[in-house]
């Protein structure tokens, strides 16, 4: 049984990893920690605020190794507050830290083993960002936030992440608000109106209360936001947002676009004019009329009252493209499912959470999309969470590459799996010195990839280099009938791992990925008559290590742990993902019996 902590308790503890909601994780005695104000790598003294069911809640009193990383946090309230999680992270690292998650949600969550995920775009401002803020009201109307472990209320005088604007409302209401329990200041920083909800009987004197609306500008529109209706919290990167979308899209104004979950009709509206006609659905009333009054100069919106699954289903007019900006627990099944019947060219998600946000691109790119790209946006400084625009596109067909070999295995392998191709003999040096066996393989095949690409400018071209390692030793190509004898003698009876690094150069996507797939081969005890027999046949000239796997008569190998068509000179499996990955559609390839990478990685090249 795990041991019984006592809150208040203390502990010295080795900080791992980051959990999901921005503490640092550590574990004692088989219990799960959470850890608010540390960073991951340093030792702590914490201490125990709350005991779940699941795990353990604690606080950093002091740090004895402290991260690189690791600033003081400028905020009064920060650890009593906790609607900052990382004022003690610098900047710089918080960004790199939120890029990472996004990779790890991508790759945990949706099963995308390489997504091409962007250096996160900065927030131009670190603190004063935000506005909206929402206030918890004690009976002697004073004004603060509840913290999320102990529950136990922080009355807050200004808070650093809101814009001086909203500071200056909760000062002038601070022990003016006992009549409620709960209060929203939304305000708008590029226009200085503001909304504060409820209405109160008795407000300060220079202070209207109960507003229904308040107005934002956003790219230089005005926007009509009601008070239950959403709109982004950081003007400034909802304007960055903008901007990425219309570039990713390539707009040329002939294209339908569908904007699933609308809100007031911000994305609607900024691209009304880029385009030829906009179909923006949203379900919320309020929201709906927010957007009909911002989108009163746009000829060319239409707007649906109603769900996006049930709107989506029912739509009549295929689009080009489809946006979708849904809530935190992301999309309905149903308005995925109606998103690849749709089949738009493009798929624009606007996510504030990477989980959800793999979970749906994971059902999305099981159909005809595949991932172009995600590009977080730092929309909310200070905390763990991230803003990502992601973009997919339709898949190709796959009519034609062009393979970078002379092999004749290597092309037998892609007759075998249906693949049209032709064949480029790219003519390298291929002695390189200094390298492990897997960094030689992957530049020799990233090398010949590029050559042929060279010469085939408008085609895919895919590439491979395979070597044999026995003890740490590269076998190469043999180079006299003496050295293959020695080779064959030497793999007699012994395991040994083959290993093959393969790049694929799509001009399409503007994509270069390389890979690297290992597989263990074991081999019989084959006589030195055999040897002398199969090497007469001419076939161990040209293979690494002086034999194939697939010669008839030789048989040399017992048995083989990871995939066949590896050791063959082509790991089938590995190449489906890579031209998986750059947007071609593989559905109709069906792998062949054992192909199975044992051992495989894979890499962006610039």
């Amino acid at each position: 049984m795990a041991k019984t902590v006592m809150i208040g308790e203390r502990l010295n503890l080795r900080l791992e990893d980051w959990g999901r909601l921005g503490e640092a994780v550590a574990h004692i005695n088989g219990r799960t920690i959470f850890v608010f104000g540390g960073v991951p790598g340093e030792d702590v003294v914490a201490e125990i605020i709350m005991e779940r069911r699941g795990y353990i809640a604690a606080q950093v009193i002091d740090v004895i190794k402290p991260s690189d990383h690791r600033v003081v946090p400028p905020c009064r309230y920060f650890g009593d507050c906790t609607g900052c999680q990382w004022q003690h992270i610098s900047y710089e690292h918080q960004l790199d830290v939120k890029q990472g998650q996004v990779i790890d949600a991508l790759w945990r969550v949706g099963g995308f083993r390489e997504p091409d995920v962007l250096d996160v775009i900065p927030s131009p401002k670190q603190f004063g960002y935000r506005n909206h803020a929402r206030f918890t009201i004690r009976q002697n109307g004073t004004l603060g936030y509840v913290n999320r472990e102990t529950r136990r209320f922080v009355p807050v005088n200004s808070c650093m992440l809101m814009h001086e604007g909203i500071n200056g409302i909760l000062t002038k209401l601070q022990g003016q608000c006992g009549e409620t329990t709960q209060l929203s200041i939304r305000y708008g920083v590029n226009t200085g109106e503001y909304l504060v909800q409820p209405n109160l009987s008795k407000p300060p004197k220079e202070l209207t209360t109960g507003q229904t609306h308040y107005e934002e500008q956003a790219n230089g529109v005005l926007f009509r936001v009601a008070s239950p209706s959403f709109f982004q919290v950081n003007v400034q990167q909802l304007e960055t947002i903008v901007g990425l979308i219309s570039q990713r899209l390539d707009l040329s104004g002939t294209e339908i676009i569908v904007d699933a979950y609308a809100g007031v009709g911000t994305f609607a509206v900024l691209l009304a004019p880029f385009v030829s006609k906009v179909i923006a659905i949203e379900d919320s009333p309020a929201a709906v009329d927010d957007a009909r009054a911002n989108a009163k100069d746009c000829t060319n919106v239409e707007f649906i009252l109603g769900r996006a699954e049930d709107a989506l289903a029912t739509l009549d007019e295929a689009p080009n493209i489809l946006i979708l900006d849904p809530p935190r627990k992301g999309c309905d099944v149903g308005a995925l499912e109606a998103v690849k019947r749709l089949a738009p060219s493009h798929v624009v998600y606007v996510s504030c959470d990477p989980v959800t946000l793999a979970r749906d691109l994971k059902i999305l790119c099981a159909g005809s999309f595949y991932l172009k790209e995600v590009q977080p946006i730092d929309m909310f400084p200070q905390t763990h969470h991230v803003e990502c625009v992601a973009t997919l596109a339709h898949r190709r067909s796959l009519d034609t590459l062009v393979l970078a070999s002379s092999s004749p295995r290597r092309s037998s392998l892609l007759k075998s799996f249906g693949v049209n191709f032709q064949p480029d003999a790219p003519h390298i040096d291929e002695d390189i010195d200094g390298t492990n066996p897997q960094d030689m393989v992957v530049t020799l095949a990233l090398e010949k990839a590029r050559v042929v690409s060279l010469r085939n400018p408008e085609h895919t071209v895919v590439a491979a280099d395979t070597t044999v390692v026995l003890d740490g030793i590269c076998l190469g190509k043999p180079s006299s009938v003496l050295e293959a004898r020695e080779m064959l003698q030497r793999l007699r009876g012994r395991e040994h791992s083959v290993i093959t690094g393969f790049a694929v150069v799509d001009p399409y996507s503007g994509r270069t990925l390389t890979g690297c797939c290992t597989s263990t081969v074991y081999m019989r005890n084959y006589t030195d008559v055999e040897i002398v027999d199969y090497i007469e046949t001419g076939d161990s000239d040209d293979k690494a290590g002086a034999y194939a796997i697939q010669h008839e008569g030789f048989h040399p190998t017992e048995s083989v742990d990871g995939c066949y068509t590896n050791v063959v000179g082509l790991p089938l499996c590995c190449l489906r993902q890579l031209l998986d990955e750059v947007g071609y559609d593989m559905r109709p390839f069906k792998l062949p019996d054992g192909c199975v990478p044992n051992e495989f990685y894979e890499m962006e090249q610039g």
